[in-house]
């Protein structure tokens, strides 16, 4: 199982797509939403996925509800974190009821045309305005990020997903949109570590599985962003937090993730940092330039956080869903989602 997780064109699988599937340097696919146009066609890709090569990738989607949920016809409409934390604020035990629901839908759902995991919770507080995270946050205040997430990452568990806490340690406290421009928070360590990384501390300690990495660049704390950082990965996610799940990159292709050398030096130094997999997106040319370039050899260690992920998943799915239960969690998520 190699170190990057791309993506594919199209509905099917090109000559292009597995070619670099089956390259030694891949290990995982994500799926978006031109991927998708009925259950029994995702059914059908994914199954070809798990069967492009031993052991099988890793498939994964940004399933987190509101306005990023690539799977929609066919799928539950699921609500925005932010409208479960509009509720948590007039009813805590109604709110946390509703995370969990999302979680377990959304999970459930996922399982059942064989998506190994969705990128979720978001654990971003939301402190300013920021039009990419936004509503997808659960909370401006990090306790209620920490227990609504907790719920969500409950539901996931009980329908057998691992959850990816992202984007750590934090995109909330940046307007600007690491996708188009890198991000700059002026915070210092002290000022992190007693609002964003609240939830993170939560859910590590309850089983979180997984970590995505933030391109926002903290200039008063380390010279690099979190995602290329030594110190971000390994002294305060591994050492301070006491993480031991796997670490993904966010996007390399995305422009706060820009550095020089072209995308396999990115590649390299987020592996280089303490990530587990970089993920490489819309951009198959930086995608066969990395692929062209000398195997990643990730650290041993990575590998087997890698093989754990997804087996200990299929081992923990739930081998029915009672239709009263199934009824009860999509009341509490369909009110919002309207």
């Amino acid at each position: 199982m190699g170190p990057l997780m791309l993506d594919l064109d199209g509905v099917e699988l090109s000559p292009g797509d597995r070619r670099r599937l089956c390259a030694a340097n891949t290990g995982g696919v994500i799926l978006f939403a031109r991927n998708f146009t009925s259950t029994a066609q995702l059914r059908a890709l994914v199954q070809e996925l798990h069967a492009v090569r031993t052991p099988p990738l890793i498939v994964a989607i940004d399933q987190e509800g509101g306005r990023v949920q690539r799977l929609r016809n066919g799928f539950t409409p699921l609500p925005a974190a932010a409208q479960i934390g509009a509720v948590y604020d007039d009813d805590a035990e109604r709110g946390i009821a509703m995370a969990e629901a999302s979680g377990w839908v959304m999970a459930t759902e996922l399982t059942e045309v064989g998506i190994d995991l969705s990128f979720a919770p978001v654990l971003d507080c939301a402190a300013v305005a920021s039009d990419v995270i936004g509503d997808r946050a659960f909370h401006c205040r990090a306790d209620g990020v920490a227990r609504l997430a907790e719920a969500y990452m409950c539901g996931m568990h009980r329908a057998g997903m691992p959850a990816v806490g992202k984007h750590f340690p934090g995109h909330g406290g940046v307007a600007a949109d690491s996708h188009i421009q890198l991000p700059i928070d002026e915070r210092t360590i002290a000022q992190v570590e007693t609002a964003d990384l609240v939830p993170y501390r939560r859910l590590i300690d309850a089983g979180l599985d997984a970590v995505m990495t933030a391109h926002v660049w903290y200039p008063h704390i380390d010279p690099d962003i979190p995602t290329y950082s030594p110190y971000w990965l390994r002294e305060v996610l591994r050492a301070k937090l006491g993480f031991s799940g796997v670490i993904f990159s966010d996007d390399l292709s995305m422009h706060g993730a820009n550095r020089d050398g072209g995308p396999a030096a990115r590649v390299r130094a987020a592996l280089s940092a303490g990530c587990d997999m970089a993920l490489l997106c819309n951009d198959s040319e930086a995608a066969d330039i990395v692929l062209a370039s000398d195997e990643l050899n990730p650290a041993p260690d990575s590998l087997s956080r890698l093989q754990a992920l997804v087996p200990s998943a299929r081992q923990r799915r739930c081998s029915a869903t009672t239709q009263s239960k199934w009824d009860r969690a999509r009341e509490l998520i369909s009110a919002l989602s309207a």
